[in-house]
């Protein structure tokens, strides 16, 4: 199978032709409107439509919501499929991302250890909404920009790129990105836990440099401060200071939900009908809306029976 090539020509392209229906296909979970329910997967859609032939892939997308593609594999950061067409055999589909250099994903990943947030996140199993500034640091991105950043083959005759086969793949592939967005980082040629250990060995490496010693020097002595005998001060003796009005505590949500489930992941001693996280993380949900009702002067569950009472 050759490589394909990218047409906008019309004259080009094969007619539209009826496709063999098949049955327990992965059909779409869209029905209608974009596929994807994340904002990577949304993104990884309105990147290909950048560059892509919109015909094209409005094709795709109706193979891929009618359940033509009959199986999706990755290996390697290699995509393979088989999308049953208008022929008796199916066509087999190859899609691969072209990889970062190691010296880029380097240039990627000194980017991400300077942002706390990114670790706790992708530890949680999110995409950070600012990854690909990340990339954008290092001159490259995460999400294909230009036609060569795909490397595409399908067996049938259609020399057009896309053909309908492979965008429905692409289509598909957005919806696989909502459940596993490390797929992405796979295809760019790092898995999860290449990045977690790079991050954690640029992290520590940092914190190492901040825990040496620093040079000795004597510090200025503290400005004498006015202190008047105790018995003439015991009428104000508890009143506030000027300095309390500068003092603040904030309260806020935790940046990730959950995070701490989402990096243990479902205990082996599980046996709930309802998923672990589901469960427990609605548990969650109630504690933190209960501090920041708390905090802020809202009402929780126990005041209200109080004051019921």
């Amino acid at each position: 199978m050759a490589r394909r090539r990218y047409y906008r020509d019309d004259w080009d392209y094969f007619p539209p032709s009826r496709p063999i229906e098949v049955e327990g296909g992965i059909k779409a979970k869209s029905k209608r409107g974009r596929i994807g329910q994340t904002w990577w997967a949304g993104r990884w859609t309105r990147a290909l439509e950048a560059i892509m032939d919109p015909g094209r892939l409005g094709r795709g997308r109706r193979y891929a919501r009618k359940g033509q593609v009959l199986e999706i594999n990755e290996q390697a950061g290699l995509i393979t499929a088989r999308v049953q067409g208008s022929r008796r055999t199916p066509y087999k589909v190859r899609i691969e991302i072209a990889p970062l250099s190691d010296a880029e994903w380097d240039k990627v990943i000194e980017a991400m250890a300077g942002q706390a947030l990114f670790a706790a996140k992708l530890l949680a199993g999110e995409m950070p909404q600012n990854i690909e500034e990340a990339f954008a640091t290092a001159g490259v991105s995460l999400f294909p920009g230009r036609s060569k950043d795909l490397i595409t083959s399908c067996s049938c005759p259609d020399w057009a790129n896309p053909c309908k086969h492979i965008a429905a793949v692409y289509y598909l592939l957005g919806e696989r990105f909502d459940d596993d967005p490390f797929m992405l980082f796979r295809l760019r040629g790092r898995t999860k836990e290449q990045i977690m250990e790079a991050l954690r060995a640029k992290r520590a490496a940092g914190a190492a440099v901040i825990a040496e010693p620093a040079a000795t020097y004597e510090p200025e002595p503290a400005p004498a401060v006015e202190s008047a005998p105790l018995e003439t001060c015991l009428d104000h003796y508890w009143d506030l200071g000027e300095d309390i009005d500068d003092f603040r505590v904030t309260v806020a949500p935790p940046p990730v939900e959950a995070a701490l489930l989402k990096r243990l992941g479902t205990p082996p001693f599980w046996e709930g009908s309802q998923d672990f996280l589901t469960s427990l993380g609605a548990v969650y949900a109630a504690v933190t809306a209960g501090a920041m009702g708390q905090a802020y002067g809202g009402d929780n569950e126990r005041d209200k029976r109080e004051k019921t009472e």
